[in-house]
């Protein structure tokens, strides 16, 4: 029994990244502790948390205060809280919440081990924050998995004026291109077929190498691997968006038809507020010309309302944006100051009603898109990686295009984990329905 090890569990919260992070840490752990998805077995319960809106804090806040009686009736159990809310709140996180144990930064995950062993002798903070990538542990890719996140970088030396990322992810640093390409290879070796290389701005890629290396060279490097059927990239600053990189859309096959390109706002008074650095223009400019390169580009942003001091005016330039560039899908969001940001600063905070009404009017909008969207794809066969069982549709199989719309269709079981030709019968608000054709042909 002495040889059998504890248990971990991990709840995440955010984006990719965080995501990402989340499996990095249950990897430097594998020594001691394996994962769970049952949270009552556990001896060691992670948080991973985000600060990039303040709903996101409320909700770690939330649930640290139902963990209260979890820990009374398991004294034993270590609970921690780590990523950005962590860096940000440090030891008054742990002062405020007196069963909390552990606190660790965004740059904590590779000495959870040892920040693990002392929380279970007393209360611990580590808020550090590095310039470089430590040694990654070896990966042990669990059967079946077909898609992963690959992190290239970390930080951000924008400061847009909404943006808390610079504060608790630190300034920007590469990984070693040579490591990258490891962990990939061994991905698609294990019969892995999607990858997703992520940072918080991704184009920036290559700062502190030894020997630089651009994003490009990386991008043409991995799409050059044998067994790589998908590749995709997230997240990228407009103003940093090469012609190059642009090209990229019609040159090379892994790379798939699909680009997340945050505009944030449509009013070039609020993009300079924001510290965006680049105008409508120059926004609609680059997707035009992504368009032009690669006609079947379906592309989603990230668009805030209620920014200091918008207008209806203001507004009204984000919703002709939306249409002009037709956003496939966003991902939009009420301001909401965050600690040491400029904007937080700002005259003319807007009222939460207007923000409320406003962020109503523009998912109604970015409805219509996504539908029409949808529509255009109805009776055509599309190549889908299958992720395994519906989750919404019994007896139905879950997949994503290239484009990464999602799609329910029938078919075969053993489908999962492979690529197949589905043709699309019906188009929803949020996803797609479809018919299995037949297995894609072999690449």
């Amino acid at each position: 029994m002495g040889g059998l090890k504890k248990k971990v569990a991990i709840r995440t919260f955010g984006c990719q990244m965080n995501v990402a992070d989340s499996e990095q840490m249950a990897r430097v752990l594998a020594a001691d502790y394996v994962l769970t998805d049952r949270p009552e077995e556990a001896d060691l319960l992670l948080i991973n948390t985000c600060a990039i809106r303040r709903k996101s804090e409320e909700k770690v806040l939330s649930l640290l205060g139902r963990l209260k009686a979890f820990k009374k009736r398991r004294p034993g159990l270590i609970i921690g809280v780590g990523g950005c809310v962590a860096q940000q709140e440090g030891e008054r996180l742990l002062k405020a919440i007196p069963h909390l144990d552990l606190v660790f930064g965004t740059h904590g995950i590779y000495r959870l081990p040892e920040l693990v062993k002392r929380a279970e002798q007393e209360r611990t903070v580590d808020i550090g924050l590095s310039s470089c990538f430590p040694e990654a542990p070896g990966h042990e890719w669990p059967a079946g998995r077909v898609q992963t996140l690959v992190t290239i970088m970390q930080g951000c030396n924008n400061f847009c004026s909404f943006c808390v990322v610079p504060y608790v992810r630190g300034r920007e640093f590469s990984r070693e291109p040579a490591d990258i390409e490891a962990e990939v290879k061994s991905f698609l070796a294990a019969g892995g077929k999607e990858v997703t290389l992520l940072g918080q701005n991704v184009n920036s890629y290559g700062r502190g190498l030894a020997e630089p290396v651009t994003f490009m060279e990386l991008v043409r490097r991995l799409a050059a691997l044998p067994g790589l059927a998908r590749l995709r990239f997230a997240t990228s600053h407009p103003k940093d968006l090469s012609d190059e990189l642009i090209e990229s859309f019609g040159e090379l096959p892994a790379l798939c038809e699909h680009l997340h390109l945050p505009v944030q706002s449509g009013s070039d008074r609020i993009l300079k507020a924001m510290n965006r650095r680049y105008t409508r223009e120059h926004y609609l400019d680059k997707v035009g010309r992504l368009k032009q390169v690669c006609p079947e580009l379906n592309l989603s942003t990230d668009l805030i309302v209620g920014f200091p001091g918008e207008t209806e005016e203001d507004f009204q330039d984000t919703l002709a944006l939306m249409r002009e560039a037709g956003f496939g899908q966003s991902f939009s969001f009420k301001y909401s100051p965050r600690p040491n940001t400029r904007a937080a600063e700002f005259p003319d905070q807007v009222p939460e009603p207007v923000k409320a009404e406003r962020l109503r009017r523009l998912q109604a909008v970015q409805d219509e898109l996504t539908l029409a969207a949808h529509r255009r794809l109805l009776g055509q066969v599309k190549e889908v990686l299958v992720e395994g069982p519906s989750k919404k549709s019994a007896g139905q199989l879950c997949g994503r295009l290239r484009t990464n719309q999602v799609v329910n269709f029938t078919g075969p079981q053993e489908l999962a984990g492979r690529l197949a030709m589905v043709e699309i019968t019906e188009a929803h608000p949020h996803s797609l329905k479809g018919r299995w054709v037949q297995e894609a042909p072999a690449r």
